[in-house]
Protein backbone atom coordinates (compact mmCIF):
# COMPACT_ATOMS: atom_id res chain seq x y z
CA UNK A 1 0.00 0.00 0.00
CA UNK A 2 1.40 3.37 -1.03
CA UNK A 3 1.24 6.23 1.45
CA UNK A 4 -0.60 9.24 0.09
CA UNK A 5 1.34 12.51 0.40
CA UNK A 6 -0.77 15.62 0.74
CA UNK A 7 1.01 18.88 0.02
CA UNK A 8 0.50 21.26 2.95
CA UNK A 9 2.97 24.07 2.15
CA UNK A 10 4.67 24.93 -1.12
CA UNK A 11 8.19 26.30 -1.51
CA UNK A 12 6.90 29.87 -1.87
CA UNK A 13 4.67 29.51 1.20
CA UNK A 14 7.58 28.14 3.27
CA UNK A 15 9.81 31.05 2.23
CA UNK A 16 7.01 33.46 3.22
CA UNK A 17 6.59 31.74 6.62
CA UNK A 18 10.36 31.86 7.25
CA UNK A 19 10.44 35.56 6.43
CA UNK A 20 7.52 36.25 8.78
CA UNK A 21 9.13 34.26 11.61
CA UNK A 22 12.40 36.16 11.07
CA UNK A 23 10.54 39.48 11.33
CA UNK A 24 8.78 38.34 14.50
CA UNK A 25 12.07 37.26 16.08
CA UNK A 26 13.59 40.63 15.21
CA UNK A 27 10.56 42.57 16.49
CA UNK A 28 10.70 40.75 19.84
CA UNK A 29 14.48 41.12 20.13
CA UNK A 30 15.28 44.36 18.26
CA UNK A 31 17.23 45.72 21.23
CA UNK A 32 19.70 42.79 21.16
CA UNK A 33 23.17 43.06 19.64
CA UNK A 34 23.39 39.31 19.04
CA UNK A 35 20.92 36.43 18.95
CA UNK A 36 21.63 32.68 18.93
CA UNK A 37 19.59 30.46 16.64
CA UNK A 38 19.98 26.93 18.02
CA UNK A 39 18.68 24.43 15.50
CA UNK A 40 18.09 20.76 16.22
CA UNK A 41 20.38 18.66 14.03
CA UNK A 42 18.73 17.86 10.71
CA UNK A 43 15.81 19.90 9.43
CA UNK A 44 15.76 22.06 12.56
CA UNK A 45 19.30 23.25 11.89
CA UNK A 46 18.49 23.76 8.20
CA UNK A 47 15.53 25.90 9.23
CA UNK A 48 17.77 27.86 11.65
CA UNK A 49 20.15 28.58 8.75
CA UNK A 50 17.29 29.86 6.58
CA UNK A 51 15.88 32.04 9.38
CA UNK A 52 19.39 33.35 10.09
CA UNK A 53 19.89 34.26 6.44
CA UNK A 54 16.55 36.07 6.43
CA UNK A 55 17.37 37.90 9.67
CA UNK A 56 20.61 39.06 8.03
CA UNK A 57 18.62 40.80 5.28
CA UNK A 58 16.23 42.63 7.63
CA UNK A 59 18.31 43.46 10.69
CA UNK A 60 21.81 44.49 11.66
CA UNK A 61 22.00 42.24 14.71
CA UNK A 62 24.64 39.49 14.80
CA UNK A 63 23.22 36.00 14.31
CA UNK A 64 25.10 33.03 15.74
CA UNK A 65 24.06 29.56 14.60
CA UNK A 66 24.34 26.65 17.01
CA UNK A 67 23.64 23.00 16.23
CA UNK A 68 21.96 20.84 18.87
CA UNK A 69 22.66 17.13 18.52
CA UNK A 70 20.08 14.96 20.27
CA UNK A 71 18.92 11.36 19.97
CA UNK A 72 15.27 11.96 19.10
CA UNK A 73 14.30 8.33 19.78
CA UNK A 74 15.64 8.28 23.36
CA UNK A 75 16.69 11.79 24.39
CA UNK A 76 16.69 10.94 28.10
CA UNK A 77 19.37 8.25 27.63
CA UNK A 78 21.91 10.27 25.66
CA UNK A 79 23.80 13.49 26.15
CA UNK A 80 22.46 16.54 24.35
CA UNK A 81 25.33 18.37 22.66
CA UNK A 82 25.65 21.93 21.38
CA UNK A 83 28.46 22.83 18.99
CA UNK A 84 28.89 26.29 20.54
CA UNK A 85 30.77 27.07 23.77
CA UNK A 86 28.76 28.10 26.81
CA UNK A 87 30.70 31.39 26.87
CA UNK A 88 29.28 32.24 23.44
CA UNK A 89 25.76 31.54 24.74
CA UNK A 90 25.88 33.36 28.08
CA UNK A 91 23.74 36.50 28.43
CA UNK A 92 22.20 35.92 24.99
CA UNK A 93 18.72 35.30 23.66
CA UNK A 94 18.52 31.69 22.48
CA UNK A 95 15.90 30.69 19.91
CA UNK A 96 15.49 26.89 19.81
CA UNK A 97 14.43 25.86 16.32
CA UNK A 98 12.96 22.65 14.93
CA UNK A 99 10.99 21.89 11.79
CA UNK A 100 7.97 20.26 13.47
CA UNK A 101 6.62 20.52 17.00
CA UNK A 102 4.64 17.40 17.74
CA UNK A 103 4.60 16.40 21.42
CA UNK A 104 7.25 18.87 22.61
CA UNK A 105 9.54 16.09 23.85
CA UNK A 106 12.51 16.80 21.58
CA UNK A 107 12.43 20.53 22.26
CA UNK A 108 12.07 19.97 26.02
CA UNK A 109 15.21 17.81 26.08
CA UNK A 110 17.00 20.18 23.68
CA UNK A 111 16.77 22.90 26.34
CA UNK A 112 18.89 20.91 28.78
CA UNK A 113 22.34 22.32 27.84
CA UNK A 114 21.03 25.90 28.12
CA UNK A 115 19.62 25.46 31.63
CA UNK A 116 23.09 25.51 33.22
CA UNK A 117 24.10 28.70 31.38
CA UNK A 118 23.08 32.21 32.37
CA UNK A 119 21.10 32.98 29.18
CA UNK A 120 18.90 36.06 28.80
CA UNK A 121 15.87 34.07 27.60
CA UNK A 122 14.96 30.97 25.60
CA UNK A 123 12.35 31.12 22.86
CA UNK A 124 11.05 28.42 20.51
CA UNK A 125 10.46 28.65 16.75
CA UNK A 126 8.97 25.91 14.56
CA UNK A 127 7.87 25.73 10.95
CA UNK A 128 4.90 23.44 11.71
CA UNK A 129 3.10 23.17 15.06
CA UNK A 130 1.04 19.97 15.16
CA UNK A 131 -0.61 20.87 18.47
CA UNK A 132 -0.25 17.48 20.18
CA UNK A 133 1.50 18.66 23.36
CA UNK A 134 2.58 16.05 25.90
CA UNK A 135 5.30 18.35 27.23
CA UNK A 136 4.71 21.99 28.26
CA UNK A 137 6.33 23.49 25.16
CA UNK A 138 4.56 26.26 23.27
CA UNK A 139 6.33 27.94 20.37
CA UNK A 140 6.91 31.69 20.46
CA UNK A 141 7.10 31.65 16.66
CA UNK A 142 5.10 29.33 14.40
CA UNK A 143 5.15 29.22 10.63
CA UNK A 144 2.01 27.09 10.30
CA UNK A 145 -0.45 25.48 12.73
CA UNK A 146 -1.62 22.07 11.56
CA UNK A 147 -4.05 19.97 13.57
CA UNK A 148 -3.15 16.31 13.15
CA UNK A 149 -3.62 12.99 14.88
CA UNK A 150 -0.69 11.16 16.46
CA UNK A 151 -0.88 8.63 13.59
CA UNK A 152 -0.28 11.31 10.96
CA UNK A 153 3.25 12.02 9.75
CA UNK A 154 4.43 15.48 8.75
CA UNK A 155 7.39 15.56 6.37
CA UNK A 156 9.39 18.76 5.91
CA UNK A 157 11.68 19.04 2.90
CA UNK A 158 14.04 22.03 2.88
CA UNK A 159 16.23 22.87 -0.10
CA UNK A 160 15.85 24.02 -3.68
CA UNK A 161 12.24 22.79 -3.75
CA UNK A 162 11.03 23.05 -0.16
CA UNK A 163 7.67 21.56 0.81
CA UNK A 164 5.67 20.25 3.73
CA UNK A 165 3.68 17.04 3.28
CA UNK A 166 1.17 15.25 5.46
CA UNK A 167 0.87 11.46 5.20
Amino acid sequence: MTMVKNLVLTDAQIRQKIRRVAYQIFENNFHEIEIVLAGIDGQGYGLAELIGKELGTIASLKVTLAKIVIDKQSPQKSEVQVDTSSGDLAKKVIVLIDDVLNTGRTLAYAMKPFLSIDVKKIEVAVLVNRSNPLFPIQPNYTGYDLSTTMADHVEVVLGKKSAVYLH
